[in-house]
């Protein structure tokens, strides 16, 4: 079995300012918005913090030793460090949190979130992953 090892303080703190960011985009905007909107609105929060972020980043993966380059397409990515999912849904669908558990794992990356902005309350909304 793998032994957990806990997330440095920068990657930490980094975590701390896409949940500000998400909570923020939320109480400006509210919910039922379409996902791209929200996109656009957090990348420009998260840019605010002085983060680098890129936006639907096509990722390649190695499989049976074949590089395949667009494998992969990342909502957004933050610092290199940090793989979000966004979403604007009224049910999260399960298959949507492996599928970050997934990208983590083949990005070699350990954070990730899974942000659903079509909630009441923002919190609701927000699924944080480390591997």
């Amino acid at each position: 079995m793998k032994k957990y090892v806990s997330i440095d303080k920068d990657l930490n703190e980094i975590g701390k300012q896409i949940v500000n960011s998400a909570f923020i985009v939320h109480k400006q905007l509210g919910p039922g918005l379409l996902e791209k909107v929200y996109e656009v609105c957090f990348s420009h929060e998260l840019r605010k913090c002085g983060l680098l972020v890129e936006r639907q980043l096509t990722f390649p993966i190695v499989y049976d030793n074949i590089e395949f380059d667009e494998a992969l397409r990342l909502d957004v990515l933050v610092e290199k460090k940090v793989i979000i999912e966004l979403k604007a849904v009224d049910l999260i669908n399960p298959v949507w949190e492996a599928q970050v558990l997934s990208h983590l794992r083949l990005t070699q990356l350990r954070l990730g979130y899974l942000i659903n902005f079509n909630v009441p309350l923002i919190k609701y909304g927000i699924k944080r992953y480390v591997i």
